[in-house]
C-alpha cells in the first residue's frame, strides 16, 4: 500500500514539473515587451484674453470668459448635443403636459455640491426663483423669461414649472447651472453680486476652484478635477487659466511655453501662430454667422421693399470670394436663417451658396434698376441705385464691408459706407432703423425658434430691425414655438424656411469658424462642432498629457 502511494506521488510530480517546462517555454517563446499607455497626471494651462468678474452662472452672460469657465463648474437641469437637441444632465428625466403648459424634471439621485452636500429640487427653485425676484442683478432679458413662471418643488427629486402658455423654448433656459441653496438662501439678492461666493465658488461640475486663490492679483486660476462627479473623469490632475491683457500677449505667452493653448485664435492670429513649433490648430463651426440686414421701412432705400431687388443683391454676393479675401479663409459660405447641423435646417429649403452674377443683374433690370449707357450706377428714372451699409467699426467688419461695396459695386450699385463706433450705437442705429443695410453678428439660440427676429410683433418689440412683415412668416414662428414635439414643430420651421428663402430679408454670409491652439504635448485631443467656445471640453475627458511604460506579451510574428 506504501509503495503504492510513493509511486503516485512521483508520477505527480514528474507531470507537474513537465506542465512548468511547457509554461515557461511558451513564455520564453512569447517574451515579453515594453509599451506606452496613456497615464493621468500633469497640469493643463491655457491662456484667455480678459478676466473674469463672476464665477456665478446665474451673473455670466455679458462676460464670455465667465460664461467659458462656469460651463465646467456648474451644470443645468439639461445640456444639448452636437444637433442641438436636449439630453439630460443633472435631470435624467423630464414630461411635458398635454396642455404644454407644465413641464416636470427629475433630478437624478446621484449629484452633489462640491462641498458633498445632495442637489435637490429645493436648489433648482432657489436658483431660477432668484431671476424673479427685482433685486437680483442677472441680465434684463433673462430675468423676463422667467417673471411668469410659477416654480414648484414636488419632492427632494422632482420640481415642476408652470408657464401662462405653451412654450417650447423654454427648456433651453433650464440649461442655465444651479446655485447651492444651502450656502446662498439667507444671502439678500442684491448683495449676491459682491459676494465671496462668486470668487470662491461651490459649483456641481466636473471641475472645482482650488481654494485660496484671488485671480484678479495672480490674473490665474486652477481648477481640480471634481472627484464626485456623475459623469466620466478626468486623465488631467489640474486645469490652469491664465488671463492676458491682449492677444500680443497671449500670442508671446503661447510661443515661450507658458501655456499649452490659446482659447479663441483670431484670423489676425493665424499667421504667427502657425510659425510657432509644435502647434495643432483645430477649426470647427460655431453657432454664430454674419448677416446683412434689409431695411425694408420708410427709413430704407424704397427699393429695397421689392423681393426681386433683395434677391438679386443676394445672388451677386460671392461668398467665398469674400471669406478668402476679407477673412483668410476662416468662415463657411451659408445662406438662411439656420445652421446646417440644426434640426431645424432643411436643404431643400434654402438657396445656393453659388453665385449667380447674370442672374443678379436680370433680377435688378427686370425690377427697373438699369445701367445707363456708359454708367457704372444703376438707376431708375434718374434715380441712382446708393445703399447705406452700417457697420461696426472693427478690423473684421470693415474687411467685409468693404468687400461687400466692392461685389455690388461690380453689379452697378453705388454702397457707402457707415460706421458705429461701438455695440451701443450699432443697436441704436438698428432700432432707430437709420440703415438701408446693416452688417450684423448673430449669435441664435439652440431653439431654433427665430420669433424674436422675424415676427410681425418683433418690429416693434424685438429685433427685427428690416421690419419685414409677413403675415405667414410670422403665424409659422408663433405656431412652431407652442407645440413641443420636433416632430410637430419641424413642419411650421420648413413653411418659415420656404418663405424667407423666397422673400430674401436678409442675406446670411457665412458661418463663423472657431479656432482653438494646441501644443502638441497634449495627446488625444479633439474639438466637434460647437455652439459656444465653451463647447471645447466635450471631449476633455480623452485628453491626456503623459505617457507609462507597462510590459505586455509581445505579439507572435511567426
Amino acid at each position: 500500500m506504501k509503495l503504492h502511494l510513493r509511486w503516485q506521488l512521483l508520477l505527480a510530480l514528474v507531470g507537474f514539473s513537465l506542465i512548468l517546462a511547457i509554461l515557461s517555454f511558451q513564455v520564453q517563446s512569447v517574451g515579453l515587451c515594453s509599451t506606452r499607455v496613456p497615464a493621468s497626471g500633469g497640469v493643463f494651462s491655457e491662456g484667455i484674453v480678459g478676466v473674469p468678474q463672476w464665477l456665478n452662472p446665474l451673473l455670466s452672460d455679458n462676460f464670455p470668459v465667465d460664461r467659458e469657465l462656469g460651463n465646467l463648474l456648474f451644470d443645468g437641469l439639461i445640456q444639448y448635443d452636437h444637433a442641438g437637441r436636449f439630453i439630460p444632465a443633472l435631470a435624467e428625466s423630464w414630461t411635458v403636459r398635454e396642455d404644454g403648459r407644465s413641464i416636470q424634471f427629475t433630478l437624478r439621485n446621484d449629484i452633489i455640491w462640491h462641498d458633498g452636500q445632495p442637489i435637490t429640487s429645493a436648489d433648482v427653485a432657489f436658483s431660477y426663483g432668484l431671476l424673479q425676484d427685482d433685486d437680483f442683478p442677472a441680465n434684463a432679458a433673462v430675468k423676463a423669461l422667467w417673471q411668469t413662471v410659477t416654480i414648484t418643488p414636488r419632492d427632494p427629486q422632482t420640481i415642476q414649472f408652470e408657464l401662462t402658455e405653451p412654450y417650447a423654448p423654454f427648456l433651453e433656459a433650464t440649461m442655465r447651472g444651479i446655485l447651492p441653496a444651502h450656502l446662498l438662501q439667507d444671502v439678500p439678492p442684491a448683495e449676491l453680486a459682491n459676494h465671496p461666493f462668486n470668487q470662491q465658488p461651490i459649483g456641481s461640475g466636473p471641475w472645482m476652484v482650488a481654494p485660496g486663490q484671488d485671480w484678479n492679483s495672480t490674473r490665474s486660476l486652477r481648477l481640480t478635477p471634481n472627484p464626485m462627479y456623475w459623469r466620466e473623469g478626468t486623465q488631467i490632475s489640474a486645469l490652469d487659466f491664465r488671463f492676458y491683457p491682449d492677444e500680443v500677449s497671449l500670442l508671446t505667452a503661447f510661443s515661450n511655453g507658458e501655456i499649452q493653448a490659446i482659447n479663441s485664435v483670431s484670423d489676425e492670429m493665424l499667421p504667427p501662430i502657425t510659425a510657432v513649433p509644435h502647434t495643432r490648430l483645430f477649426s470647427t463651426v460655431t453657432s454664430q454667422y454674419s448677416q446683412l440686414i434689409f431695411n425694408q421701412a420708410d427709413s430704407g432705400f424704397a427699393a429695397l421693399k421689392l423681393a426681386e431687388v433683395r434677391q438679386g443683391l443676394s445672388a451677386g454676393l460671392d461668398r467665398k470670394q469674400l471669406i478668402d479675401r476679407a477673412l483668410n479663409g476662416q468662415g463657411v459660405p451659408l445662406t438662411g436663417p439656420y445652421l446646417p447641423d440644426g434640426w431645424a435646417y432643411d436643404p431643400a429649403h434654402v438657396a445656393s451658396t453659388t453665385v449667380n452674377v447674370a442672374g443678379a443683374a436680370n433680377l435688378l433690370n427686370s425690377a427697373g434698376w438699369v445701367l445707363p449707357e456708359g454708367g457704372t450706377v444703376r438707376q431708375l428714372e434718374g434715380e441712382p441705385f446708393q445703399l447705406r451699409l452700417l457697420t461696426l467699426d472693427t478690423a473684421v467688419q470693415q474687411r467685409l464691408a468693404q468687400e461687400v461695396t466692392a461685389q455690388w459695386g461690380n453689379l452697378g450699385v453705388e454702397v457707402m459706407m457707415e460706421t458705429a463706433v461701438s455695440i451701443n450705437e450699432l443697436r441704436e442705429k438698428l432700432a432707430a432703423q437709420e440703415f438701408d443695410v446693416a452688417l450684423v453678428d448673430i449669435t441664435p439660440s439652440i431653439d431654433p425658434d427665430l420669433y424674436d427676429f422675424w415676427s410681425q410683433e418683433a418690429i416693434i418689440r424685438g429685433q427685427n430691425y428690416g421690419g419685414w412683415n409677413n403675415r405667414r412668416a410670422s403665424e409659422a414662428l408663433e405656431a412652431g414655438r407652442q407645440v413641443w414635439g420636433l416632430g410637430e414643430r419641424r413642419p411650421y420651421y420648413n413653411t418659415f424656411l420656404t418663405i424667407y428663402t423666397d422673400q430674401v430679408p436678409a442675406i446670411t454670409l457665412y458661418q463663423h469658424v472657431y479656432t482653438y491652439a494646441l501644443s502638441s504635448e497634449v495627446n488625444q485631443a479633439d474639438i466637434g462642432p460647437i455652439y459656444e467656445p465653451r463647447d471645447r471640453y466635450r471631449s476633455f475627458a480623452s485628453w491626456f498629457l503623459r505617457y507609462q511604460d507597462v510590459t505586455i506579451s509581445c505579439p507572435n510574428t511567426s
